[in-house]
């Protein structure tokens, strides 16, 4: 139960009236008090009898109701000891005791101390415990004095209920009508008369707490009064009641002589009034007859209030049990309930509990009193009643549905009092029907909202609120919410207001938009009123939009200019570009390359990547650094839940700022600036931002740093308002409300923040990170700002989009420093450095603006004199001049920027030249710009500038080469080393891309050792044409450059055309070190490795590389070409150069490599890794190069076999050391040909002669044998028969092999 509702009930059982029906309301006895000071006491306790005597007796007074009409009077003698005289009132009680008896009278002396309060001992009030539940009857007419006065003179006037009022005027209102009068038309109440009798009774509360009463009165004083109630109970009062009783049942006794015919024949005399005729049916819509108070029936009722009273339970209930029946038979409807509702409260109050209560008994009483009788107040306090005693027996179900069936209409107050216990019956089951008790609590808030009662509501939906929340239940849980809110606000309690409309707000609502919208404006309305009590307090925090945190983006520095014309601006970092993490980790790498080649190798420790865009991929956990005077954008990602578009003015970044001078250090401190001030960092506000419903938006703000420090971003600040109209919008295209200031606020809008707070990334390195949860910073949101830095912008102009595989273009680059300050040390770093090239140093020869080479090559070319054409024409370059071969990174480019330094303001545009990658397709080449400024900076050391070029390849010439060795061995100029290069050029271009047909107009050659010599093609065509599919074979001579040259690589260029392309100048000779730059990087890593090995074994080593060398050959041929393409009805010429590495004798190499096929699937093999890489023994391929073996003999000899049988040809066998050492060489002219085969084609012959020769051949040597043979008739031999084996000095015939010459050396032998 509830404190609110036992005041209720006890307020509503005392404000109970007497009615006719029923005697426990009705006066038993009356108390005639009388003041010892008065004049003549005796004569004025006969006026105070008169005067009961008249109230009782006449018919003008309804109330108060007496119980028998020899109603006990009890007189009493007040007398104030610190007054009055002792012995006149003792005298005077004397007299009393003479006229009335020692049992009607008493003698009460009171206040016998003076009253100074404080000094003495408190002696505590005796009536605290009974004003407490003091009756609230008519308090309004007496709230001035507990006793009211009867006549002119002083006499005081007690009724036992305390109903007392003035008699000369106030009888005639007081006692003729009562507030809760049965006789009311409707039987029902008005909700206001509970609300003043709730009010009044607070009230009464609130008074006796605050005065102290009996503060005269001695512990003596409080004995005598005890003294005299018990005098008055136990020899006034029980005396009366038992006469009465024997009295009644005297009566009932000799009534029950009477047989029952003749008592209900003759009960109309005993009545008094004639009773009217009534048919069934109206006995029944009624509430029955109405018995006189004289009627034998009501005798008995009489008898049972007695003992009832009494506590009498047993007896009591065998009379209401008698009554019932009498009353049933009369059809006296309203006589019945009361004898049915007292019998069960009797059965129940039984020691000993002899029967079971009768609940049926009070179901009929109620139903008779509500449906019957149509007396609401009893049916209500039967209901009062009977649902303590079914509680009290932990009857809660019947005790709820008993309260719930008495809710009604009528009476808001009533029904919500009763709702709210049947909720508490329902929590209190054995197993507590929670959900029942939530439904009844809401409808009793329900109730309580319509009586008024707006803090009993507020709290009954709070109650409910507990069992309803989290449970999904959302249409009942904003119901719920919007209520809460809705009489918060009433009450002024707009920070629970606010919250209850929050939490219908940022649930995911299935309400529909009207209704949301509805629930949006309740909402602004409530929040504008919180603001408005506090205009200078904190911003609230808005529920409104959703602001997903994670996504939040950081990007520092200025948006991309877009491209202007054939200008095309460095791509680098954008809030549009999606994040990826392969190129995000490709960038890094990048910057660490170029950080280390300025570091000479070693990267710094405090080294940061550059992150100009921090997201939730990007590594967080430092604190970015931002320049100032850059812009710091923020993205924020706004999601509306709501199915009502949201308006968000006014919408900026809130932030704190603490400013530092990171230069100016003191005693190792940073100091630190003033105050923060709005001058430090500029803030950029968006004016409007509409989110359509259930939409995600991103918003864009910015922030411009003017000093250096520290910044933290801490959230958005914005107003927060709807659109007029806003449901309409719902089905129009969101698009239509995004123009600025297109749409209509509907005026209601509140101004809050909502914090950005970043959960950083979970830690788990350590043992315990991992076995708890805990997460690392997210520092994205606190950049610290540094000092001015420079600022490149880099344009790319004619830079194409789409190339041949191969092909050469030249475009321009122009650096542009933005900032002020100066910009050095500009490099660019790429992996793919083939691709580009800024020139060497031979390029200052070319033109530097783009207007100066249209439709120029981008070639350096010099015209050729006809005579040359297939000579080689020589020139030589170094490979330091194109940056290769240094040590360096090939990938880290050195920007040759006029003076190295690029001024505030200052522009530069530099040749750069592209070569179509050599696989077709879509290439992305990235180019990371890097940069320093000339002071050097506590945080930011240097800066970068990202560009990814896409570039789109299609295929163009395929070129295969393979070198051998020539059997010529002399050359020109007598030197015995020379080889024959075959170069096969195929078009594999398909015509898509509108290619005519490729002419070849040059073949370079470059080496430190071998150069092309001519060409020996028979073809006497100049150019070489290839049209699709077509094929070309070329052939070359090369030979071994001299020794002078061997510092520099010599470039032979063999020109088909009428210009020669200088082949070791910028560009050709810049993208063949390019290619070559990864043949460098291998060969570095090489001898790096193999150093450290131990020189027994460095001997042996030797020896295999020297036979290996034999074979190796270095050389590369550059193929120049012309391609003719048709576009749009122009003719254009498009140049472009291949590159063939050849490293082995009988190798073929290809312009690019040919793809691996994948191979199958095998298993795992675990190995361990030899230490030794270089091969022990060489391959018998290699040994087979060490000699080079050549026969020289006529083709045919003419021979006359009849003059001489035998025939002997002379033959030179010339040998040739291939390698740098010291050659032993053994020649054995013994073998024969044993295979049939050979037989047959060739016939046999002899050597003549030594058959077996020893030599040894120096380094690079040429010797010349003559030997002889002999044929004995005519055919067609093969000279290719003697072996030759070689070693080298001081090695064991481990390498010894033969040398055999794999052509065969075919001589005709005619006879004439």
């Amino acid at each position: 139960t509830t404190p609110w509702f036992e005041s209720y009930r006890e307020c509503f059982l005392q404000s109970m009236p007497a009615s006719d029906h029923e005697f426990l309301n009705h006066y038993v006895a009356c108390m005639l008090v009388v003041s010892s000071s008065e004049p003549e006491p005796v004569e004025q306790f006969l006026k105070l009898s008169q005067e009961q005597h008249r109230i009782q007796h006449s018919s003008e007074y309804l109330y108060p109701k007496w119980f028998i009409p020899n109603t006990l009077k009890y007189y009493v003698l007040l007398h104030d000891v610190s007054t009055g005289e002792e012995q006149r009132a003792d005298s005077i009680y004397e007299e009393m005791k003479q006229r009335y008896g020692t049992q009607g009278c008493y003698l009460l002396k009171i206040n016998s101390r003076v009253s100074n309060r404080g000094t003495d001992e408190q002696i505590p009030d005796p009536w605290s415990q009974y004003l407490q539940k003091n009756t609230i009857q008519n308090q309004d007419c007496y709230e001035d004095c507990p006793y009211t006065v009867i006549s002119s003179k002083n006499t005081d006037h007690l009724i036992s209920d305390g109903l007392d009022s003035e008699i000369k005027d106030g009888l005639s209102n007081n006692f003729k009508t009562h507030p809760l009068q049965l006789d009311h038309p409707s039987g029902s109440l008005d909700s206001t008369d509970y609300m003043k009798a709730t009010a009044s009774l607070q009230d009464s509360k609130k008074s006796s707490s605050g005065t102290p009463h009996g503060a005269c009165l001695t512990l003596t004083d409080h004995d005598r009064i005890r003294q005299f109630i018990q005098e008055f109970t136990f020899r006034g009062l029980l005396p009366h009641i038992e006469k009465t009783i024997r009295q009644l049942n005297d009566q009932l006794i000799s009534r029950k002589g009477l047989s029952r015919s003749l008592f209900s024949a003759t009960k109309k005399w005993f009545s008094g009034s004639k009773v009217p005729e009534k048919s069934i049916n109206e006995l029944k819509n009624t509430s029955g007859l109405l018995y006189p108070p004289e009627a034998p029936e009501l005798q008995i009722r009489k008898m049972a209030d007695l003992c009832f009273l009494v506590q009498h339970y047993e007896l009591a209930y065998s009379c209401y049990h008698t009554a019932k029946k009498d009353f049933l038979n009369d059809q006296a409807m309203l006589y019945a309930a009361g004898a049915l509702e007292m019998a069960a409260v009797s059965a129940f109050l039984q020691p000993g509990a002899p029967r079971p209560y009768p609940a049926h008994y009070m179901e009929t009483a109620i139903q008779t009193y509500r449906d019957i009788c149509k007396n609401m107040v009893l049916a209500e306090r039967c209901v009062l009643l009977s649902a303590e005693i079914l509680k009290s027996q932990s009857k809660y179900s019947e005790a709820a549905a008993l309260l719930i069936r008495l809710t009604s209409e009528d009476s808001d107050l009533r029904s919500a009092l009763l709702l709210e216990q049947a909720a508490h019956c329902f929590i209190n089951m054995k197993s507590p029907m929670v959900r029942k008790f939530a439904f009844h609590m809401i409808l009793a808030g329900h109730r309580f909202s319509k009586a008024g009662q707006k803090k009993h509501a507020l709290r009954c939906y709070c109650q409910a609120m507990q069992v309803y929340k989290g449970k999904g239940w959302s249409l009942a849980e904003d119901h719920i919410n919007f209520t809460i809110g809705r009489q918060s606000f009433t009450l002024r309690q707009l920070d629970n207001a606010v919250s209850a409309f929050r939490h219908i707000l940022i649930n995911d609502s299935k309400q529909p938009p009207a209704q949301q919208g509805a629930f949006l404006r309740e909402y602004l309305y409530v929040y504008k009123n919180v603001t408005q009590l506090s205009p200078d307090g904190p911003l609230p925090q808005l529920p409104l939009p959703y602001i997903n945190s994670s996504a939040t983006r950081v990007f520092f520095g200025h948006d991309r200019r877009p491209a202007e014309g054939e200008k095309q601006a460095a791509t680098h970092v954008s809030l549009d570009q999606e994040y990826d993490s392969e190129s995000s980790q490709q960038w890094k790498e990048l910057e660490e390359q170029v950080v280390s080649v300025i570091n000479k190798g070693i990267i710094p420790s405090n080294f940061q990547p550059t992150q100009f865009c921090l997201n939730r991929y990007s590594d967080n956990s430092r604190f970015p650094l931002a320049v100032i005077e850059e812009p710091i954008t923020v993205e924020v990602s706004f999601r509306n839940p709501l199915k009502v578009p949201l308006l968000l003015t006014d919408l900026s970044l809130l932030w704190k700022f603490q400013p530092k001078d990171f230069n100016a250090k003191h005693d190792g401190e940073t100091k630190e600036l003033g105050t923060c001030d709005n001058d430090m960092i500029g803030t950029e506000a968006i004016a409007e931002f509409l989110i359509n419903s259930e939409e995600t938006k991103v918003a864009r703000l910015k922030l411009f740093p003017h000093q250096t420090g520290e910044l933290h971003i801490l959230g958005v600040v914005y107003n927060l308002g709807t659109v007029q109209g806003a449901v309409t919008l719902d089905g129009i295209d969101p698009s239509i409300g995004l123009q600025t200031g297109k749409f209509v606020s509907n005026g209601l809008s509140v101004r809050g923040r909502q914090d950005l707070e970043i959960q950083g990334p979970r830690l788990n390195n350590t043992k315990e990170e991992k076995t708890s949860i805990k997460y690392g910073p997210d520092r994205r949101l606190d950049p610290i700002i540094t000092d001015e830095m420079p600022l490149l912008e880099v344009f790319f102009i004619n830079f194409p989009t789409g190339l041949l595989c191969g092909e050469i273009r030249k475009a321009y680059v122009e650096f542009v420093n933005v900032s002020k300050c100066p910009l050095t040390a500009l490099k660019v770093v790429s992996k793919h450095p083939e691709f580009f090239t800024f020139g060497g140093n031979t390029s200052v020869l070319t033109p530097l603006s783009p207007s100066a080479s249209e439709n120029c090559s981008a070639y350096k070319t010099v015209v050729t004199d006809p005579t040359s054409v297939r000579t080689a024409l020589l020139s030589s370059a170094s490979s330091v001049d194109f940056g290769v071969g240094t040590g360096g990174q090939p990938e880290v480019i050195h920007v040759p920027l006029p003076d190295a330094v690029l001024l505030p303001g200052a522009s530069v545009q530099l040749p750069m030249w592209l070569r179509g990658p050599d696989e077709e397709g879509v290439h992305e080449i990235n180019f990371l710009f890097y940069y320093e400024s000339i002071k050097r900076h506590s945080k930011m050391c240097h800066r970068v500038l990202r560009h990814t070029a896409v570039i789109c390849t299609s295929r163009s010439l395929h070129i295969r080469a393979t070198v051998c060795r020539s059997n010529a061995l002399e050359d020109e100029e007598g030197r015995g080393d020379n080889m024959l290069v075959f170069v096969d050029v195929e078009n594999i271009n398909t015509s898509e891309t509108g290619v005519k047909e490729f002419h070849i107009v040059q073949v370079s050659s470059n080496s430190k050792h071998w150069k092309l010599q001519k060409s020996v093609n028979i073809s006497e065509d100049k150019d070489t044409k290839l049209a699709s599919r077509e094929r070309a074979k070329l052939c070359f001579k090369a030979v071994r450059c001299k020794n002078s040259e061997l510092e520099n690589y010599t470039f032979a260029d063999i020109v088909f055309g009428n210009e020669q392309i200088i082949s070791s100048a910028s560009p050709c000779a810049d993208f063949f070190f390019q290619s070559l730059s990864s043949e460098f990087k291998r060969m570095h890593v090489q001898s790096h490795t193999h150093a450290p090995q131990r020189a027994v074994k460095q001997s042996f080593d030797e020896t295999v590389r020297l036979i290996q060398r034999c074979s190796e050959v270095d050389l590369n041929i550059v193929v120049l070409w012309k391609a003719y393409v048709v576009e749009d009805n122009k003719q254009l010429i498009l140049e472009g150069q291949h590159h063939v590495a050849l490293n082995t004798v009988g190798k073929e190499a290809f312009s690019f490599p040919q793809k691996q096929e994948l191979p199958e699937m095998v298993l795992l093999k675990f190995f361990r890794p030899e230490n030794t890489p270089v091969p022990a023994r060489p391959t018998p391929e290699q040994l087979s190069n060490l000699i080079k073996t050549s026969l020289h003999y006529p083709e045919s000899f003419n021979h006359s076999f009849h003059q001489k049988s035998l025939c002997l040809v002379p033959v030179t066998l010339l040998l040739s050391n291939c390698s740098q050492a010291v050659v032993d060489v053994m020649i054995d002219l013994r073998h024969k040909t044993t295979s049939p085969e050979a037989l047959e084609i060739h016939g046999s012959f002899t050597w003549l002669g030594q058959t077996q020769y020893k030599l040894q051949l120096k380094s690079q040597e040429v010797y010349s044998l003559q030997l002889k043979a002999c044929f004995v008739h005519t055919g067609v031999y093969n000279l290719g028969t003697p072996r030759v084996f070689a070693k080298l000095v001081d090695q064991v015939t481990l390498f010894e092999t033969s040398q055999q010459n794999s052509m065969p050396a075919l001589i005709i032998i005619n006879n004439i």
